[in-house]
């Protein structure tokens, strides 16, 4: 069942696509991560080119995380103040990086520029979890006080502060709009949605409870990536809407499998098992980038 993805200028089945798309939802589920800097990896691998692909990812981010946006806010458990700061500083980075990107594609370099990204990206990430999940397992991990957590410091000195009464914390608003600008960026240079690095960013620094966080987050991804798949779609050309829907199709499938299997494993072996994966596709990025020009020399020579 192949069909000409025009964008992406590449034949292709759309039943792999279905498959792939599947396969992510499916540790979306299972993980609990929007699975953007699984999804551009893997696309990649298939053929898709790396503009392509980042591009046609924001749009798949977009209608997956419309739903649960939905659902957190029938719950009440987003906080619309701080996250009207979130999305100022996202919708500055995300413009700001689509036009670096246009910049980097003209020139030629952005499939490389997106390739490296990744790949440091992922290294961070993957090494990141698999040491605090490992040492998760085979240590118990001391359960340290509010108190001795929340040091007051550079964070908590910053001025122009608000008072966020859903949140109930008390804030400079320079926090959600850096956090936002760079999680901007990020979506816009390598096609994740960011909830990977804002929940963190609010639970640990503004100190916002676990679900309120997520809520928030899924709040300010929408539009963010709602912006970043116009800009792109205009001005990089680089949105193939029939690849996104086949994505989206298989992805909001997979996802309903993978959250019935989350309570069949641990928290720290799920972490663990999603570090192996993210290390993996870091490690065949990496291998293909090195390779490359290796195959293109000997070719050169042989010509030679």
């Amino acid at each position: 069942m192949s069909f000409y993805l025009p964008i992406a200028d590449i034949e292709i089945n759309l039943l792999i696509i279905l498959f792939f798309g599947f396969i992510v939802g499916f540790m979306s589920g299972l993980f609990g991560v929007g699975g953007g800097f699984l999804m551009t990896p893997l696309l990649i691998f298939m053929g898709i080119p790396p503009a392509t692909a980042v591009g046609t990812e924001s749009v798949q981010i977009l209608g997956s995380s419309v739903s649960g946006a939905m659902a957190h806010g029938i719950k009440k458990n987003i906080d619309y103040e701080i996250g009207i700061f979130l999305l100022i500083g996202g919708i500055f980075g995300s413009t700001l990086g689509v036009i670096l990107f246009n910049f980097f594609k003209e020139s030629g370099n952005i499939d490389l520029i997106i390739k490296f990204l990744y790949i440091l990206f992922l290294a961070i990430i993957g090494t990141l979890m698999l040491i605090e999940s490992t040492l998760s397992i085979f240590k118990e991990k001391k359960t340290e006080s509010p108190a001795k957590q929340s040091r007051r410091g550079f964070l908590h000195s910053l001025p122009l502060k608000l008072k966020f009464r859903k949140s109930k914390i008390f804030i400079s608003i320079l926090l959600p709009i850096n956090v936002g600008i760079f999680v901007g960026f990020l979506s816009a240079f390598m096609g994740v949605g960011g909830g990977f690095v804002m929940v963190p960013a609010m639970i640990y620094i503004f100190r916002m409870g676990t679900v309120i966080a997520i809520g928030t987050s899924l709040f300010q991804i929408v539009f963010v990536t709602l912006n970043v798949s116009i800009l792109h779609a205009t001005f990089n050309y680089s949105v193939d809407l029939i690849l996104a829907i086949f994505l989206l199709i298989g992805g909001v499938i997979g996802a309903q499998y993978g959250s019935k299997f989350t309570s069949k494993f641990k928290g720290e072996q799920i972490r663990v098992f999603l570090a192996m994966i993210v290390l993996v596709v870091c490690i065949k990025m990496g291998l293909e980038l090195v390779s490359e020009p290796l195959i293109n020399s000997r070719i050169i020579l042989q010509n030679g």
